[in-house]
């Protein structure tokens, strides 16, 4: 099994929490974004949902944010194919042609080993503290019939759970043919990424944070999505697509 179960955040008390959506390599937008909400290294914590790597410019940025202390995140499916293809010649064969993974080829073999290493150290969860309650970070899904607890101790012991975790979107597809997002019990808020809205949205307590920042090319609405979620909860969204402002 690669990464550990969950990585557990103790509260703030010196300055804001921030979680992310997908960033997919982009990281100097990441930069401007934090720029804008005056993000202090020294106060402040960013927490990633996953899916630091593939489709954007600047994939190979990702080993130099994981080594940053305020920067915490969770393993992506992204994050797993990159793991699977050292031994499996198919899949990452299909990474790197089809799912974004093609500046992996410009990564020399001692780098590569540093990514595989940082990246298998990734949880599949976080969980941390707030003003506004418990607050759980996963890449993609919960099984609808159990609850964040429940979750947390099945997940070590069942492959089939983690990969539910980084490649699901039961919830998500059966809300957009119900209406209605079925909640986490047992947790506060759960924030998740992996399908790319066209913004973000808070439904039960779910917020859906995946706005396609890296698709500007075929998204006009692609954006990066910030969510703040400590002492308060506020979003803010910064355009990567057509619609965003010049600079």
């Amino acid at each position: 099994m690669s990464g550990k179960i969950i990585e557990r955040l103790k509260k703030n008390s010196r300055g804001r929490d921030f979680a992310v959506g997908d960033l997919h390599g982009m990281f100097t937008h990441l930069e401007h974004a934090l720029e804008a909400l005056e993000f202090d290294p020294e106060l402040d914590r960013l927490l990633s949902v996953g899916d630091l790597i593939d489709r954007g410019p600047e994939s190979h940025r990702a080993l130099e944010f994981l080594e940053r202390p305020w920067f915490h995140a969770i393993q992506g499916n992204h994050e797993r194919l990159l793991l699977d293809s050292e031994s499996d010649a198919d899949m990452a064969c299909t990474w790197v042609a089809l799912n974004g993974g093609e500046w992996w080829r410009d990564v020399d073999k001692a780098e590569q080993a540093r990514f595989r290493r940082r990246m298998r150290d990734l949880p599949y969860l976080m969980e941390v503290d707030t003003d506004q309650g418990k607050v759980g970070l996963v890449h993609a899904d919960i099984p609808l019939e159990l609850s964040w607890q429940d979750f947390v101790d099945k997940l070590a012991d069942d492959e089939r759970l983690r990969d539910y975790a980084v490649w699901s979107r039961k919830r998500i597809n059966l809300s957009e043919a119900s209406g209605e997002v079925p909640p986490v019990d047992g947790i506060d808020l759960v924030i998740m990424g992996h399908t790319p809205l066209q913004q973000a949205v808070h439904a039960a307590n779910i917020y859906y944070l995946d706005t396609g920042a890296a698709y500007a090319d075929v998204l006009s609405e692609a954006k990066l999505s910030i969510l703040q979620i400590h002492p308060e909860q506020v979003l803010t969204e910064f355009p990567t697509g057509t619609n965003a402002a010049a600079d």
